[in-house]
């Protein structure tokens, strides 16, 4: 597995069989959003509409991103939407050049916002898309849900083969997800990616053909964590009178493949 030198692999112990034995966890990234602002040694802040590149940032959606709505608080990094005269704000963060890696575990606690028109993710991109393009960089989904679908998350990856309205992916309904924390875990290999929800397998990816056009998975990718508002995803409605709404995510950790998955 290749780690950029900016990533710093610690080593941590877990303890929890029967016979209290300890088994050595290495972890390759851990964000805990402690203190008071964000850590720009990891993160970068992505702003604007997109334009003119990616307008409406490929998706046709309202928000225009700013840096003064995302915040670091209590232990959590916040994105807010909200709208200022005719126009809606939000938050987007990324980690690109700061932290990529290949494969691993991918753990996160976040708490959703569920307003009609939001669309709070958790998501990755090859770290050679400026290179390749999209959908060649190839991207992973780690945890997406959309207000207009109450107790639904997304568990989606885009290829070359398959990508937009045709990506790989699985909706799945979770009665009382759009209450309080929940935890989203994914598992990253050479061969497969698999999704869980609070300790529950939710969808099993493995591609029928190991090559860029089916699985630009093994390589290096970058976090994005956002709150999109409208869109082709989000929907054309936005209930303003729920605004400004928050997306908290606690931490996002990841650990180094178990021997037996490598």
């Amino acid at each position: 597995m290749e780690i950029f030198s900016k990533l710093i692999i610690i080593a941590s112990f877990v303890c929890g069989t029967m016979f209290s034995s300890c088994a050595q966890e290495k972890v390759i990234f851990q964000e805990d959003f402690n203190g008071d602002s964000l850590d720009m040694s990891v993160w970068n802040y992505e702003e604007g509409d997109g334009c003119p590149n990616l307008c409406g940032w490929g998706n046709n959606e309202e928000q225009i991103y700013d840096r003064r709505y995302v915040e670091v608080k209590d232990g959590n990094m916040v994105i807010t939407a909200l709208k200022e005269a005719d126009q809606y704000y939000s938050g987007k963060i990324n980690s690109k050049e700061n932290v990529e890696f290949t494969y691993g575990v991918i753990e996160m606690r976040v708490k959703l916002a569920t307003t009609k028109g939001l669309w709070p993710a958790i998501w990755m991109l090859g770290s050679d898309i400026d290179e390749v393009s999209w959908p060649a960089s190839g991207e992973i989904d780690l945890m997406e849900y959309i207000g207009r679908k109450p107790n639904i998350i997304y568990s989606t990856l885009h290829t070359p083969a398959n990508h937009g309205d045709n990506g790989n992916s699985k909706q799945t309904e979770i009665e009382g997800i759009e209450e309080g924390y929940h935890i989203f875990k994914t598992i990253w290999t050479k061969d497969y990616i698999e999704y869980f929800v609070d300790g529950k397998q939710v969808y099993r990816f493995k591609p029928k053909k190991y090559d860029a056009e089916n699985y630009p998975f093994r390589k290096d990718f970058y976090f994005l964590v956002n709150m999109a508002i409208g869109g082709n995803l989000g929907g054309a409605e936005i209930h303003d009178s729920e605004l400004p709404a928050k997306f908290y995510v606690d931490y996002i950790k990841v650990t180094e493949l178990p021997k037996d998955l490598k």
